[in-house]
């Protein structure tokens, strides 16, 4: 009997030896096969986000097209405009030349209330004026058209009441159709 225990004792060992190494191995076949698993979620993920990097590249890649295409055609439209509009200067200047002087004059004085300038534009001639006044604050970079009816031989105030509040250095223009533009800045 003795002989029997010392044969079943190395043959449970063995079996025993053999079940770890199996678990093990299992363990490690579950583990490989985890980390694969993972390795793929992470290609997977991968792949999507390169995908979706090169369709974002591709509707850019469109979209610059696009635009490339739109600035050739507004460009070609811009030169088509020059030279429709090609005029010599010293046509326009005999233009402008021709026309009379404005018959307004323009002073300044403090305002009433307190508030920068007001501009005293003075109708010097004998028929009813309108004019576009155009002003504009450099420093600010501000402007305005505003449009006055002048009366013959009168004068008219114009100043925050009326919708621009002057200062030295402002940009004063007074336009009219059939006069040449006055200009002046405001001292």
């Amino acid at each position: 009997m003795s002989e029997g225990v010392a044969v079943a004792a190395p043959r449970r060992r063995g079996l025993f030896a053999a079940l770890l190494a199996a678990a093990v191995l299992f363990m490690m076949v579950c583990g490989l096969a985890l980390y694969a698993f993972m390795l793929n979620v992470d290609l997977g993920e991968a792949k999507r986000r390169l995908s979706k990097e090169i369709e974002t590249r591709q509707q850019t890649e469109r979209y610059l097209t696009e635009t490339r295409n739109q600035l050739l055609a507004r460009q070609r439209e811009v030169e088509q405009l020059r030279q429709q509009l090609s005029y010599r200067e010293s046509d326009y200047q005999s233009a402008v030349a021709a026309k009379p002087a404005l018959p307004v004059v323009v002073s300044f004085r403090s305002s009433l209330l307190g508030k920068g300038l007001v501009a005293v534009i003075q109708n010097t001639g004998d028929r009813y004026l309108t004019v576009a006044l155009s002003v504009r604050n450099p420093t600010l970079a501000t402007s305005k058209r505003f449009t006055l009816e002048l009366e013959p031989r009168s004068s008219a105030d114009f100043g925050h009441l009326e919708g621009w509040q002057f200062a030295s250095g402002d940009e004063f223009a007074l336009y009219s159709d059939e006069f040449a533009a006055l200009r002046l800045n405001v001292p």
